[in-house]
């Protein structure tokens, strides 16, 4: 198992049980601190001078000082920092600013942010005074790649200061991220709070609303681009919407319920069909559903085997006679 990085005041357990006996044996074989490396790193102990295979410990009040003086260098830079923010941003601050129509506060209504740095800040901020709750739409194309991966490690610790503060989080996923691992992870990794994730067949582009005050939403296709909104009558149109979703849903987390099958025809393969009568092609079809082509043309194979269908046309028609689209979700 991997060492996970830390802080030297989140000393892991067995960091901790390697240096505790280092203090009372005085040294230890460097072997069998390999796998806690942050115990060096941290200065915790150090190379014996008479055996390089051999590590002693570095006094614990000894190293307490040094790390001290470090967190204190530290504390006096970001207060510098912060004085040299204030001498520059002060004269800016006098300048008569015309305050945009609409704003009152001064509050912009609409921002737009610009690359995955500016806009994961923009959200963790908005995060770190809310109180009440986290309502997001995660269609499957947010979960994917590198930036998807970054937006997870971001969110999760805002994410759970959230939880701890006694707020709640709602999630709409699609129906094919219900037993994907990269969304079971992290909301089962939760250490405590009101988390509760439901899924669709198809769900708008992704949108963060945070205390029903601020939202987040894309501003163009590759996710570089979100536009920051405070306007009241927006947040209430999202709200809004994303309710009537929620009740439209099928819940997946903490407890899963599986959507039932009707005269042998699955949620999945119904959703299809609506798509297929709509005269959507096959990579249309597995884009609006958050699956892939290959999927989604196995999918239709069934669904025309349980109709008997034997052409894509003849489809289409036994589709609409079967009346299975009247049945409901």
């Amino acid at each position: 198992m991997t060492h996970r990085e830390h802080g030297v005041e989140e000393l892991c357990a067995a960091g901790q049980a390697v240096y505790e006996r280092a203090l009372r044996e005085g040294r230890v074989p460097a072997v069998e601190a390999a796998d806690v490396p942050c115990l060096t790193d941290f200065g915790l102990l150090h190379p014996a001078l008479d055996d390089l295979g051999l590590l002693e410990p570095v006094p614990p009040a000894a190293a307490l000082h040094r790390l001290l003086r470090a967190s204190a260098a530290r504390v006096a830079e970001e207060r510098r920092r912060e004085d040299r923010l204030v001498e520059r941003f002060e004269p800016l601050m006098r300048v008569d600013v015309p305050q945009p129509p609409g704003t009152g506060t001064g509050t912009t209504m609409l921002r737009l942010l610009s690359g995955t740095e500016q806009i994961n800040r923009a959200i963790t901020d908005a995060m770190v005074d809310a109180t009440e709750e986290s309502l997001t739409i995660q269609p499957h194309s947010g979960l994917t790649g590198t930036r998807g991966q970054a937006a997870r490690d971001t969110a999760f610790p805002r994410d759970q200061a959230l939880l701890d503060r006694g707020g709640r989080i709602r999630v709409l996923y699609q129906h094919t991220l219900r037993h994907v691992p990269l969304v079971y992870g992290p909301l089962e990794h939760f250490r405590r709070g009101d988390t509760e994730a439901r899924s669709l067949d198809e769900v708008p582009d992704r949108l963060i609303v945070i205390d029903r005050k601020i939202a987040f939403l894309p501003a163009d296709d590759d996710g570089t681009l979100a536009l920051e909104v405070r306007h009241p009558a927006l947040i209430k149109y999202f709200v809004t919407t994303f309710d009537r979703l929620w009740r439209l849903a099928t819940p997946m987390f903490p407890e899963a319920v599986q959507p039932p099958s009707v005269n042998g025809v699955t949620p999945r393969q119904r959703a299809i069909a609506a798509l297929l009568v709509e005269g959507h092609t096959d990579a249309v079809i597995a884009d609006r559903l958050g699956m892939n082509v290959r999927t989604a043309r196995l999918h239709i194979a069934k669904l025309a085997a349980t109709l008997g269908s034997e052409s894509r046309a003849q489809l289409g028609y036994l589709i609409a006679r079967s009346g299975i689209l009247d049945q409901g979700p």
